[in-house]
């Protein structure tokens, strides 16, 4: 019998659990033995007083033994690698790193999530594409990876049971960021999904759960702990989130940007993270190269458009159309303008995605419709010089109302000043 008032006041005291009892509290509460009040309870004595590296490793395990596993490497014979973002505006980075990887030689397969908030899914910009699916069996999954060389697809219900149980009791008792659980559950899904090499892009700043550098390192170091413990390779990539990835933020204006960047016309900090998150996967690879190599054959994979050709196979494997013109355009588009000569100091990346969140980009809840046409384009970012009147960004929305409201709400989330502010590249910091 699980004794669970016992494990909450001793979590809340800060006492250490055993691996044993740990395992039978995150299986009984998946099982439905414990309660939601009480795994509740636990887990805000665990935002209070932490776990332990043994402890949250336990709390990862269990996860991963709540539900099925993948093993891509066996199924492949090859080494695998994955990524991950821990979420931001205008993060569709997967969408380019997948096909220069894949135009690189090292098959790439990844199960991706929905938006919620402020922060875009990845599988909601896909759903974008004309006919593409997102649903794939786990056969038809490893079979594309096989034979196309990337995949793309929901996270199957029989992975990590576990986390998507736990995940809706925090998201509703206020105990989502804390270090411990978020760290299991980002690598709980990595582990049981099967990748021998993980590379995690931790956000930092304004549009990120980390606001600070030292707190997504916490965060960063606790997942390579976990990843260690497993006897996976973990490196995780600390990158800016104060303002926007890119210039577009909205589902079918991320798709165009991504095509855009894997044909080298992209903008200057997607591109540079893009090209430092292949290069790491491909170091991590079965190819034996560093990373500087693996630098070099990810621009060379843009360069002569192999990059582009792979993104075309894999739309067109998963029942997608590649052709941009296919994608959605919004009926209303509206230029944001500067109110006066300096320069970008500032760029609010949480502005920008509640504005984006507004227009339809997003959902506030799980059964909220997403319109996948609207959005906006930042045209200026931190550090460029504007005169009265030029284009800040642009709005694209389903309506004129909709239209002037996100134009002022955008407005709003640029700052102008006399003076540059300092220059600071896209990746802050690594650890591993």
């Amino acid at each position: 019998m699980i004794r669970a008032t016992e494990l909450i006041e001793r979590t809340r005291n800060g006492e250490e659990l055993s691996d044993a009892e740990i395992a039978d509290l995150v299986l009984g509460f998946t099982r439905g033995d414990v309660p939601d009040y009480q795994m509740a309870a636990w887990c805000m004595a665990v935002y209070f007083k932490g776990l332990s590296g043994r402890e949250t490793h336990a709390l990862t395990d269990a996860m991963i033994r709540s539900g099925a596993t993948l093993d891509l490497g066996a199924a492949l014979g090859r080494r695998v690698v994955d990524k991950h973002s821990t979420g931001g505006v205008g993060d569709k980075t997967s969408l380019a790193v997948g096909p220069v990887v894949a135009a690189c030689g090292v098959p790439f397969g990844k199960m991706s999530g929905r938006g919620l908030g402020h922060t875009g899914g990845t599988l909601d910009k896909l759903e974008s594409i004309p006919g593409y699916r997102v649903e794939l069996t786990i056969e038809e999954f490893i079979a594309q990876v096989r034979d196309v060389g990337l995949a793309i697809i929901g996270q199957t219900g029989d992975l990590v049971p576990a986390d998507k149980k736990l995940y809706a009791l925090r998201d509703v008792t206020a105990t989502v960021d804390v270090d411990p659980l978020i760290a299991s559950s980002i690598m709980s899904k990595k582990l049981a999904g099967g990748g021998d090499a993980i590379v995690l892009d931790v956000k930092v700043g304004d549009g990120a759960f980390m606001r600070t550098v030292d707190q997504a390192r916490n965060l960063a170091e606790r997942m390579v702990d976990l990843g260690k413990r497993a006897g996976r390779e973990v490196v995780c990539l600390l990158t800016d989130m104060d303002q926007p990835l890119g210039s577009a933020v909205g589902n079918a204006l991320e798709i165009r940007e991504a095509m855009d960047t894997i044909a080298g016309h992209g903008p200057p900090d997607f591109t540079e993270l893009v090209l430092e998150l292949s290069a790491r996967l491909l170091a991590l690879s079965d190819l034996g190269v560093g990373l500087d190599e693996g630098r070099g054959r990810a621009e060379s994979a843009v360069a002569d458009g192999s990059a582009t050709e792979a993104y075309a196979r894999w739309i067109r494997a998963q029942g997608g159309d590649p052709d941009p013109s296919l994608l959605r355009n919004a009926p209303v588009v509206r230029d944001v303008t500067a109110a006066r000569d300096g320069v970008v100091t500032r760029l609010g990346a949480l502005a920008i995605g509640a504005a984006a969140l507004d227009l339809g980009a997003g959902r506030r809840t799980k059964e909220d419709s997403i319109d996948h046409a609207v959005g906006i384009m930042c045209t200026k970012k931190r550090g460029d010089a504007v005169a009265r009147g030029d284009v800040l960004a642009e709005v694209h929305a389903r309506d004129d109302d909709m239209a002037a409201s996100a134009v002022a709400a955008v407005l709003g989330a640029y700052e102008l000043g006399d003076e540059a502010p300092p220059e600071h590249g896209i990746l802050l910091d690594v650890v591993s």
